[in-house]
């Protein structure tokens, strides 16, 4: 083991202490949102069973580019804790204007692919009496994809400037706005315009603007702005945008690609019935609320494995990455124990009718041992991220996509048996990642003198 030096303040341990101080603070930003889109589900399902199923549909294809905005917060959180671990904090203006720069370009491509092509792309393989309402809400949801992204920008700094605790401001205004909205706009509340289901859209676009002003007036109040001289210079800067780009790229791609292989299993899902639909809709939540604390622990890997390989002190990354799974692993068994301890009450949440909670019940079981294996491999492939080595990562992503889709077209088209067994293909996905994650860094292919891959 390295002998820690003088502790500069940006430079982390390998500690409990300095993992917790890291990951609490993200695991509570990223529980608002996801009780946010729990809540929006409820309401979606007391206005029919219809919206509910319709929400999955929608949901996913809006995921491939909200996480392409995760994959560009992730590349500029990897970059940033390099730098911060390198003692070069004079560069994080620079870094967070070519993110921006960056971050821009692609939310004008995902507004343009969801206006001009979605519309030919879905209206081919999508349920036709649900089509129009569903690229409604897609056309007006996807006007949010700037401001999510500068809001993602932020936290992206935040977490690599060990200030995490100041996430919660973000997300609880994001939230409370997205609540209050979908209740004002689904319904028609007080005096608010009825939109139904393109109420959530807007919603959530209002949603985003708001978590944008809070996030960067906090950065503002708290003097970051100034003391990292954010925003100062926004000309283009050659170098430090090349190693932005070339770690995000693949990132960008390996999110897209992954969350695409799920919208292919949710346009097969729609052949299956409205009552599947639904369930697997109200199954994303469940993966996006027992995920929490294994999103927050991945997050940490990443900044955490960064920072040390940019103090050069790599023969802690692997000790690092067994404590954070262990905390990720440790924390997801609780949660999956009690959705499997009460099933029932947290489908009954969605207002629907024995039949729904009779057929989501082992489709819950079956998701917990996916969300379990999940919980561990995604620390070992945030550990690939945090060396640089994006490259790998996108790599690992398509060839467990290859892999998860012959799986799933097998048990949905070839051979059906029930949408429990169907949702098993999160074993199969999750375990060719773990598997290739933890090969590559046990091999130490990832230490090497380039700080970032180009």
């Amino acid at each position: 083991m390295e002998k820690p030096g003088p502790q500069n303040e940006l430079h982390v341990t390998v500690s409990n202490k300095q993992i917790l101080s890291i990951a609490l603070p993200i695991t509570l930003a990223i529980l608002i949102p996801q009780l946010n889109l729990l809540i929006n589900s409820i309401f979606l399902g007391q206005l029919s069973k219809e919206a509910l199923g319709n929400a999955g549909i929608t949901g996913v294809f809006f995921l491939i580019f909200a996480l392409a905005g995760n994959g560009l917060n992730n590349a500029l959180q990897t970059v940033f804790s390099r730098y911060a671990g390198a003692d070069k904090t004079e560069a994080f203006g620079s870094i967070l204007s070519q993110g921006i720069r960056i971050s821009m370009q692609f939310a004008l491509f995902g507004i343009a692919f969801t206006w001009l092509l979605a519309p030919i792309i879905l209206g081919a393989v999508t349920d036709p009496v649900a089509f129009p309402e569903e690229m409604k809400f897609l056309k007006i949801i996807v006007l949010g994809l700037p401001f999510l992204y500068l809001f993602q920008m932020g936290n992206a700094f935040l977490v690599s400037s060990l200030n995490s605790r100041l996430l919660m401001v973000g997300f609880v205004t994001e939230a409370l706005v997205n609540i209050l909205f979908d209740y004002l706009l689904i319904f028609g509340r007080f005096g608010f315009p009825k939109l139904g289901f393109s109420g959530a859209a807007v919603a959530t676009v209002l949603a985003e603007i708001s978590g944008l002003m809070a996030v960067w007036f906090v950065m503002y109040n708290k003097g970051l702005l100034k003391k990292y001289n954010l925003l100062q210079n926004l000309t283009y800067n050659t170098k430090i945008s090349k190693e932005v780009f070339s770690v995000a790229v693949p990132l960008v791609l390996q999110y897209m690609i992954s969350v695409t292989t799920w919208l292919i299993f949710f346009l097969l899902i729609e052949t299956k019935g409205v009552v599947a639909k639904a369930v697997s809709n109200t199954i994303r939540n469940v993966y996006g609320l027992a995920g929490i604390f294994v999103w927050a622990f991945s997050s940490t890997c990443n900044t955490m494995v960064s920072n040390l390989v940019g103090q050069g002190k790599t023969a802690l990354v692997i000790p690092l990455i067994n404590r954070i799974m262990w905390w990720s692993a440790s924390s997801c068994f609780v949660i999956c124990g009690l959705l499997n301890i009460f099933p029932a009450a947290f489908f009954r949440l969605f207002g629907q009718d024995d039949a729904f909670v009779v057929e989501g019940i082992p489709v819950i079981r079956v998701v917990s041992v996916g969300i379990l294996l999940l919980s561990i491999a995604l620390i070992w492939l945030n550990g690939v991220t945090g060396t640089g080595k994006t490259k790998v990562n996108l790599i690992i992503e398509v060839i467990a996509i290859v892999i998860y889709l012959c799986y799933t077209f097998y048990f949905m088209k070839l051979h059906y048996i029930s949408l429990a067994v169907a949702w098993t293909n999160e074993f199969v996905y999750w375990s060719s990642v773990f598997i290739m994650s933890f090969l590559y860094m046990k091999s130490n292919r990832w230490k090497s003198k380039n700080a970032i891959d180009t």
